[in-house]
Parts: structure tokens; C-alpha cells; sequence
């Protein structure tokens, strides 16, 4: 296996930044910037030009509305995170590709991965981290790392949406990683979302792999200021 290639995203540069990691292979990142600007501001306009096309293509004013609906709907997601401290959110697309008897090979896997900043009580990092899964909301398969970030805690929950939610009624497979800043106020919690349950070993797998890149210190001498968070994207070589 040759060494990974890794390309670095914009926001390396960033003077404000105060969090690195490397995003795994098959994420897109949404611009929260693009998808939610100020209204009447140059943002709202460009965003409006570059939907144009996907309006204009539509067989019917029936499906433009729908469009739209769809469109303002995720609007108000993002818009949600943004609410509770998320300042990172990608969408993940891979191949499974787990050989399973029976099962349909190549199938595509959908997952939500998010990066969300939470104020904390002053206390030390490991109590923190501690704290974080025994907020008695089912945290399962709990594992208490040291990771090159500091001390860390990685946990699992499955929920179903409730009948009146408007949303499918399928399990709902969370892995969470809980990473305390140094300055012990608060802490980063990434967390992967996905519908695959059954590939909750593999989910886990790439949120502990993407854990063990964030960095509270620049590791590339680029600023030295604070901020909110800054990027890697990572292209996985030939295997």
C-alpha cells in the first residue's frame, strides 16, 4: 500500500481557524456560506443563479415546487445545525462492499457527518469526555481513548424517528466522538449518521480514523489565531 495523497482545502489558511482534521474519502462538504446566505445579499443572488438551471430544466411547475420544497427543507436543516453549534457537515456516498451471503454487492451507503462545537462545565479533559456519554442518551459500545488530540470518548446510539416526525421509520445508527478542548470549557463532538446499522463496525472504523486526525494546534504553521473549524480532504491512494 503506497502512502495516502492528501489535498488541503482553503480553509487551512484560515487565521481564525482553531480545529483541523482530515475528511475521509467519499464526503462532500456543504457550504454553510453558499446554502444559507443573508437575505438580498450577493451570496443569496449567486445562489439563486446557480439554482436557474436546475428550475428551468423542469418538466412542470409542479416539479419546480417540489424543487423548491426540497430545497428550503434542507435549508431548514442546515440551518438547525447551525442552531446547536455544527460549523462543519458533509454528506458521505460509499460502496458496500462487504462480501455478505445473499447480500447485493456495490449497494449505495448514505451518511451524514457533522462537527459541532459544545460549551462544558470547567473540568479537567478525561472527566469531560467522560461526562459526555452518560447523559443517559443510550450511548452504547462506549470506548475511552488517548488520542493525539487528548483524551476522547467514542460512543453509539440507535433511534428510530417517531411516527409523527414526518420522516421514514427507520433505525438511525449514531457514532459520536467526544473530544474535549484544551482550554477545558467545552468540547468537539463529531458524530456520523447513517441507516446502515448493519455496518455499524465500519461506520465506527471511519469516525475513530477521522477522530485521530483533528488537531487543536495548526499542524502545518499556517495561523495562530482561533476560530471555528478548518479541513483536510484526504484521497485515499491506490489499495
Amino acid at each position: 500500500m503506497s502512502s495516502p495523497t492528501f489535498i488541503l482545502h482553503d480553509s487551512v489558511n484560515d487565521p481564525d481557524a482553531e480545529l483541523w482534521f482530515v475528511e475521509p474519502a467519499g464526503f462532500t462538504a456543504l457550504p454553510f456560506g453558499a446554502l444559507l446566505p443573508e437575505p438580498g445579499s450577493q451570496a443569496a443572488e449567486e445562489l439563486r443563479s446557480a439554482a436557474a438551471p436546475f428550475l428551468d430544466a423542469a418538466p412542470d411547475e409542479m416539479a419546480r415546487q417540489q424543487f423548491i420544497a426540497h430545497f428550503a427543507s434542507g435549508q431548514q436543516l442546515l440551518g438547525a445545525l447551525c442552531e446547536v453549534g455544527t460549523v462543519h457537515c458533509s454528506i458521505g456516498l460509499h460502496r458496500d462492499d462487504v462480501k455478505e451471503p445473499g447480500a447485493s454487492d456495490g449497494q449505495p451507503l448514505l451518511s451524514l457527518f457533522t462537527l459541532s462545537w459544545r460549551d462544558t462545565m470547567v473540568a479537567p479533559r478525561g472527566v469531560t469526555a467522560a461526562r459526555a456519554v452518560t447523559a443517559g442518551e443510550g450511548h452504547v459500545h462506549v470506548e475511552y481513548l488517548e488520542l493525539p488530540c487528548g483524551p476522547a470518548t467514542i460512543s453509539e446510539t440507535v433511534s428510530t424517528p417517531s411516527a409523527d416526525s414526518g420522516l421514514p421509520q427507520q433505525p438511525l445508527l449514531q457514532v459520536r466522538a467526544h473530544l474535549p478542548h484544551p482550554d477545558c470549557k467545552r468540547l468537539v463532538v463529531l458524530v456520523l449518521s447513517t441507516t446502515a446499522v448493519a455496518r455499524r463496525e465500519e461506520y465506527r472504523a471511519i469516525l475513530h480514523q477521522l477522530a485521530e486526525t483533528v488537531s487543536f494546534d495548526d499542524p502545518i504553521g499556517t495561523g495562530t489565531d482561533r476560530g471555528t473549524a478548518s479541513a483536510v480532504d484526504r484521497l485515499p491512494s491506490e489499495r
